[in-house]
Parts: C-alpha cells; sequence; structure tokens
C-alpha cells in the first residue's frame, strides 16, 4: 500500500507544483523571459493567505477570490513599468532585473513580517479522508489539486476559445509576425505577466497550509517550477502542467523508497537528464500550447 500512497500523495502535490510551473511557462511563452522572482510572487500569495485568515478569517482557499485579480493587477503593473522596458535587451538584462525584483520582494517581506516562519492553521489543516488500504488523502491537498485542475482548464479553455487567448499564443509562437497581423504585443506581454503572477500566486495561497511561511519560502518552489518548465518544455503550459505531476510523483516515490534526503536529488538528476537528452523537454519547441 505505500506504492499507493505515495502515488496519490506525489499526484496531489505535483497538481500545485504544475499550477505554479504553468505561470513560468506561460511568461517564458509570450515574452522569452525566464522571471526569477517567480518564487517570491509565491510567497507574496502565501502572506495574502495567511493575513487575510488572520485579520479577516477568510478561508485559505475563499480568499483565492480576493487574490487572484489583487494579484494579476499587480504582476500587470509590475510588467508595464518594469520588465516591459527589458523585453527587447539581452537576456542578462533581463535575468538581472527578475533577480533584483526578487531581492527587492523578500527584503520587503523581510522587514515588513520579521525572518519568523509563520504557520496558517485552519480547522481542517490535519485533517484526511481515509481510503482502503490504509491510505490517507490530505483534505487541505486534496482541495487544492481539485482547484488547480479547474484554474487549469480555466486557462487551457481562456487560450483556445477567446481572442485574447488564442492572441497570447500568436504573440508566443512568432511576437514579430503577431504584431504585424495587428497584435498589440505590449499588451499580451502584460497580460501574460499578470496571468503567471496570479498563477504563482495561487499556488503559494494554497499550499500555505502546508509549508512554513517566510520571506525566502519561494526560492525553493522557484528551483522546481524551472526544473518542470525545462522538463515539459520551455513555453509549453500543457508541458509544465505534466511536468509537474512528474515531479511530485518523483519526490513522493523518492521519499517512499529512498529517502526523504534523496528526493531533491532525484529531481535534479532527471532534470539533468533531460537537459543531456531532450533539451526542448517532453513536448517540444518554445511557444506550443
Amino acid at each position: 500500500m505505500l506504492f499507493f500512497q505515495s502515488l496519490i500523495s506525489g499526484i496531489l502535490t505535483g497538481g500545485v507544483y504544475a499550477l505554479a510551473a504553468m505561470g513560468m511557462s506561460l511568461v517564458f511563452g509570450v515574452m522569452n523571459i525566464s522571471n526569477f522572482a517567480h518564487g517570491e510572487l509565491m510567497m507574496l500569495g502565501m502572506y495574502l493567505a495567511y493575513y487575510l485568515f488572520i485579520l479577516f478569517n477568510i478561508d485559505p482557499f475563499i480568499a483565492l477570490l480576493i487574490i487572484m485579480p489583487l494579484t494579476f493587477g499587480f504582476g500587470y503593473a509590475v510588467e508595464k513599468t518594469m520588465i516591459g522596458r527589458v523585453i527587447d535587451h539581452p537576456s542578462e538584462n533581463q535575468i538581472l532585473l527578475t533577480v533584483g525584483f526578487g531581492l527587492i520582494m523578500s527584503n520587503t517581506a523581510l522587514l515588513a513580517f520579521t525572518s519568523d516562519p509563520k504557520i496558517l492553521t485552519t480547522s481542517y489543516s490535519s485533517s484526511s479522508i481515509s481510503l482502503p488500504g490504509d491510505i490517507s488523502v490530505s483534505i487541505p491537498m486534496l482541495l487544492s489539486f481539485i482547484i488547480t485542475c479547474a484554474l487549469t482548464a480555466a486557462l487551457y479553455l481562456f487560450l483556445a476559445k477567446t481572442k485574447t487567448g488564442m492572441a497570447l499564443r500568436a504573440t508566443s509562437q512568432n511576437r514579430e509576425a503577431a504584431q504585424l497581423m495587428g497584435i498589440d504585443v505590449s499588451r499580451m506581454s502584460s497580460i501574460a505577466f499578470g496571468t503567471g503572477t496570479l498563477l504563482a500566486a495561487s499556488a503559494g495561497a494554497m499550499i500555505a497550509q502546508t509549508y512554513y511561511i517566510d520571506p525566502f519560502a519561494g526560492h525553493t518552489f522557484l528551483l522546481k517550477s524551472f526544473t518542470i518548465c525545462v522538463l515539459g518544455g520551455l513555453g509549453s503550459v500543457i508541458g509544465a502542467a505534466v511536468g509537474g505531476i512528474v515531479i511530485g510523483l518523483v519526490e513522493a516515490m523518492s521519499s517512499a523508497y529512498l529517502s526523504t534526503d534523496w528526493k531533491d536529488v532525484v529531481v535534479f538528476v532527471l532534470f539533468l537528464a533531460i537537459l543531456l537528452l531532450r533539451p526542448r523537454g517532453l513536448f517540444g519547441r518554445k511557444g506550443e500550447q
């Protein structure tokens, strides 16, 4: 039964990883920028969920209805004021800007909230559902997975069925051609970064019940998100979704059959193997949605 317990835990955890990675992948696909402040955007979602619960007693999952529009607006404004200014600059400038922006966010959080880790505990944080065979399913992780599936489906429909979504896909495939066809690529970049921020913060808000919240909590998730994007294919939203599940499963199986100390080692060995054997990732070239 250890196998099935690990399988379920890996899928549930991987779903939240996938949500965070989809935001990074969308930004890369549309803007061709690797956002190294992505972990801090997740940290922002964690703190928003924590304080909405502590100050206003709003359940973390219901708080998503507030967090999503707030963080979309925040990401949209950041792209307009900072990220958009270096979109045509060398990649080194883009990396330095996003790294610097991430440092500003984490150190601002350090000054505002101190380095003391915070714990978001609800009435059901430690609750679980028992399945046959002594298999238990964490209720917060199950709810997170269900919401992740809903957000993933909404993102897919948005990209596939709406005019704005199709414009985003066109921009990701060929920015210059999209501009010649009358698409406002600058606006598409802002929407992509805002949506990427929304997805990262939503993932952070949902995992706030299972991880300590501190100003540097996003660093680990930045590495995981980048690994998932490379595994699935940089710029591929579908690849990020599949890659998140794969990484979640690899971590869970490694913890069960080796040791929790080895799970990150196995993940990064897989990361290096993908880079060596299939540099484009599992889902092909950048720009495929």
